[in-house]
């Protein structure tokens, strides 16, 4: 999965932010057992991922807030 702008994350709906947090979590999952066990070769993924993760809860947050605002 391609690093993604906040502007490509905001096009989306709800239910694919959820999905993608969702496949965005496993990814990360993923890549500390891999990390934990020897075997990861893409030590900067990790960081694209968690930064990808925050970006995704950060819209999602917003647009809660901006739904129980209006």
């Amino acid at each position: 999965m391609a690093n993604k702008s906040a502007t490509d994350i905001r096009a989306k709906t709800a239910d694919e932010l959820e999905a993608q947090l969702v496949d965005l979590r496993r990814e990360q999952f993923n890549l500390r057992f891999q990390r934990a066990t020897g075997q990861s070769e893409s030590v900067g993924r990790v960081r694209v991922v968690r930064r990808e993760i925050a970006r995704v809860k950060t819209i999602i947050a917003e647009r809660s807030r901006a739904s129980a605002k209006a």
